[in-house]
């Protein structure tokens, strides 16, 4: 009679956690399998493009229609995000001056994901993902227009605000596992690195002109105004959601619960050594970088700006993502070499000192487009390492997983900072941020993976 094994048990693999010489199956392996443009690269245990990669035109994706629309959603979608964080940051600025209650803006907005994420991962894997989509932006659209009603009457509140911030996340929470789930679906694999850069440029192209267009209509018409073009254009992201020509997802044949469907998402996240490996370093590197973009608003009233200013800041800060998303294509090639995120570190921990010691606003200005520019590169290079290793069924699980760790990253990092600005200065939490991300860049190099191809640790995870 054979050994019964527990269903928790089974998720936590038996071996090293690490590959290694001694796992191969032959010992010729190495040598007999061809050389994969998509590899390991040494230091830093992230698949990426090296040397060798096929290169594709930036534009390419856009010739399938399917992913048109989902971009010109997304583009939508993210320029509401933007705008709301935008407004709804400088709003509690103006409701109260505690660097709590503004850091627990941001907070608010990230810890849905973190919370909900898994389950929503789940069930855009078990219902129709278009469909799904469209919800989550009728939820984000209803969200803004009750904030409209409440700031045009000056019933906001602090507690409201960011009750309604909660919410709003809620949306988020349910529209990021599928929307990452959707694209390797419309563009063809050699494809799907050029398809997440246009998204990454999608999000840091709205995140200059979201800022700009808030500050604008706030300086115009005030913060209610900003509310409702949020709420028109989260309906209009829904409209090319369900007009897009996008096959229906196949859900399983075999029904399965949600539960179920979370453990398995999980299951699978224990047993893969890369994405483990993505999902730690994902949380570390975003649980000190949000430090910055919490804390921004109290920093730009430090120097004298005013909402104008503010949102001006914020631009720069996207048109350096815009300016590294256009590079991007260049950078995998020397993945392996310049290892992009323990770079991406020092870097951040650099555009990090600059901020807090600025004098004026022209100064902070090219600090925050450097901080721009690392945090899509790092960003870029973990998602796109998480989703070569995701199967088909699973993704929208394993991406939820991936956004809880970023998110979570996120959220506690805000409230983090926002309490050490709130007993000390705000100066302070930010050196005491990029001290503490130069430290655990050191101790997460004791985590790096020999380099390996994608196809060894595919093998490596088979059972």
């Amino acid at each position: 009679m054979g050994r019964r094994t527990s269903p928790t048990a089974a998720c936590w693999p038996t071996t090293r956690p690490w590959p290694t010489s001694s796992t191969w199956p032959n010992p010729r392996a190495r040598e007999s399998h061809e050389p994969h443009p998509l590899r390991l690269a040494q230091g830093f245990g992230l698949p990426v493009l090296m040397q060798g990669a096929p290169s594709d035109s930036l534009l390419e994706p856009f010739r399938g229609a399917g992913f048109r629309y989902l971009w010109l959603a997304w583009l939508s979608g993210n320029m509401t995000m933007w705008m709301h964080e935008v407004t709804a940051a400088w709003r509690m600025t103006q409701l109260t001056e505690s660097p709590v209650w503004v850091a627990w803006v941001q907070a608010a907005g990230t810890l849905p994901l973190f919370v909900l994420g898994l389950a929503s991962g789940a069930l855009a894997d078990l219902l129709n993902r278009r469909r799904f989509l469209a919800v989550a932006q009728a939820w984000i659209a209803l969200v803004a227009a009750v904030l409209a009603v409440l700031a045009s009457n000056d019933a906001l509140t602090p507690g409201t605000l960011l009750l309604l911030c909660l919410l709003n996340g809620v949306g988020l929470a349910l529209r990021f596992p599928v929307f990452s789930a959707l694209v390797p679906d419309l563009v063809e694999r050699r494809l799907l690195s050029s398809a997440l850069t246009l998204n990454a440029l999608a999000i840091n192209l709205t995140r200059v002109l979201g800022p700009i267009v808030a500050g604008i209509v706030l300086a115009w018409q005030g913060s209610a105004t900003v509310f409702a073009l949020n709420a028109v254009l989260s309906v209009v992201a829904g409209v090319l959601i369900w007009r897009a020509p996008i096959a229906p997802h196949t859900p399983p044949s075999q029904r399965t619960g949600l539960l179920q469907a979370m453990r398995d998402g999980v299951c699978h996240a224990r047993t893969s050594p890369i994405l483990r490996a993505v999902l730690f370093r994902a949380f570390v590197f975003f649980a000190q970088a949000v430090a910055l973009v919490a804390l921004l608003p109290l920093v730009a009233k430090g120097i004298g700006a005013d909402a104008a200013t503010y949102t001006a800041l914020l631009a720069a800060m996207g048109a350096g993502a815009v300016l590294a998303a256009m590079a991007l294509p260049r950078l995998p090639a020397m993945a392996a070499r310049n290892r992009i995120i323990d770079t991406g570190v020092w870097l951040h921990a650099l555009a990090t000192f600059g901020a807090v010691w600025a004098p004026s606003a022209w100064t902070l200005a090219p600090a925050l487009a450097l901080s721009g520019a690392v945090w899509l590169c790092v960003a870029n290079t973990l998602t796109m390492s998480a989703q070569l290793v995701l199967p088909t069924k699973l993704r929208a699980r394993g991406m939820a997983i991936y956004q809880m760790s970023i998110m979570g990253g996120c959220a506690a990092g805000a409230v983090l900072w926002g309490v050490v600005a709130e007993h000390t200065s705000v100066k302070s939490a930010l050196l005491a941020s990029a001290v503490v991300s130069v430290l655990l860049l050191l101790w997460t190099r004791g985590t790096s993976l020999e380099e390996l191809t994608l196809t060894e640790s595919s093998a490596r995870q088979s059972p």
